[in-house]
């Protein structure tokens, strides 16, 4: 019994350790941590080998900078640490990872909301369309590559107008802006109301021919709308867009294969 409980104690002290150091990796993922990192593993490899072949001179510089090397990991390490210590104080260093796919998700959404609700208020015109499956790069062509990091303010700054690229449509791909400037098909619908202007019939023509999504700031009103799957939706609030936007593209969920064959499961 007491070999059992002895086992038992030495599983939970690696699963501990382990969940430790996973949640560190996680912490300091995309960080300068990362490269520093490397090159303490560096080090420890240098040691191992001239402990093993028994080089004198570099396991003493080894041993020497093991013996600082606590202190300068601290030094170097302290933004991490920080940011560690807070997290568990807190209690959220031992809730569950976001995923990624959400993570950036969440990060586009808002940001355009971001932008929606500065340019809603100053009734600043403006069309961003949100590629999903459907590619969307002739109508990028159309206009003016950027391909850079989505922001707010990068955002707000393209739709002032005068500026170069206010009067056309902005294309975003997952977290990049693709393109600014671009030219949309405008929808033939006969039935569309006579208020809408230019953007609310490029941004329903969009969704008429794939599966974007299209935001538009009236400039006259400033009212927000949402077009997807050859529809509007018109004076929506900042609250109720980004709730239909996390909805409209949540990825997915993946498909787990079950165990049992398919002709032993009950139809749901």
């Amino acid at each position: 019994m007491e070999f059992v409980i002895s086992k038992l104690d030495d599983l939970i002290d690696i699963l501990l350790v382990s969940y430790v150091i996973y949640k560190f990796l996680i912490l300091i993922r995309g960080t300068r941590a990362i490269q520093l990192l490397k090159g303490i593993m560096i080090i420890v490899v240098a040691w191992l080998l001239s402990t093993y072949f028994e080089l004198r001179t570099l396991q003493m510089l080894m041993s020497q900078a093991f013996t600082y090397g606590m202190l300068a990991i601290i030094i170097i390490f302290q933004p991490e640490l920080r940011r560690a210590l807070e997290k568990l104080g807190s209690g959220r260093f031992f809730i569950r990872s976001v995923n990624p796919e959400e993570e950036m998700l969440s990060n586009m959404v808002n940001e355009v909301i971001k932008a929606i609700s500065y340019l809603s208020k100053r009734r600043i015109g403006a069309l961003i369309v949100i590629e999903r499956e459907t590619g969307l790069t002739d109508y990028m062509e159309s206009g003016t590559i950027l391909d850079a990091h989505i922001s707010s303010e990068l955002l707000i700054n393209i739709f002032i107008p005068n500026t170069p690229l206010h009067d056309g449509a902005v294309i975003v791909r997952k977290n990049q802006i693709m393109a600014a400037g671009c030219y949309l098909p405008l929808s033939e619908n006969a039935y569309i109301s006579k208020e809408l202007g230019t953007r609310h019939r490029a941004a329903i023509g969009m969704s008429e021919l794939s599966d974007a999504i299209s935001v538009v700031v009236s400039e006259e009103t400033g009212h927000i709308s949402i077009s997807m799957n050859g529809q509007i939706e018109r004076g929506l609030t900042e609250e109720k867009l980004k709730n239909k936007l996390l909805t409209e593209l949540q990825p997915p969920a993946k498909q787990t294969n079950s165990l049992w064959p398919k002709r032993w499961q009950k139809d749901g």
